[in-house]
């Protein structure tokens, strides 16, 4: 992975609305949520939202699927996976350390 992607992308979470955003749709899993659902549980108005989620979705955090009509989001856990091993690559200086294994979600 690129530094820009990754900048990209952690400039993309350093705002609030964003980060509530992308953290409800890892909780969605891939069953996703539709704008209106997000809207609602973080109440959010639907023009704020629309913006929060393009900026995610230009920096890979989000995708998005059209199911019929509705719109589906889902977090893009490629592209946040690639970020958390761009950051912990070579950590503890290649000595065994402490660190468990995130990129397997146990609770799905």
């Amino acid at each position: 992975m690129e530094s820009e992607a990754v900048i990209k992308a952690l400039a993309a979470l350093a705002q609030t609305s964003r980060l509530q955003i992308f953290r409800a749709l890892v909780v969605a899993g891939d069953t996703g949520m539709s704008p209106g659902e997000l809207a609602e549980q973080l109440q959010v108005l639907p023009n704020t939202l629309s913006f929060h989620l393009k900026e995610l979705m230009n920096a890979d955090l989000v995708t998005q699927e059209r199911d019929g009509r509705r719109l589906i989001y889902r977090a893009g856990f490629v592209q946040m996976n690639a970020v958390m091993s761009y950051l912990t690559a070579n950590c503890c200086q290649g000595q065994a350390c402490e660190l468990q294994d995130v990129t397997q979600c146990t609770a799905c």
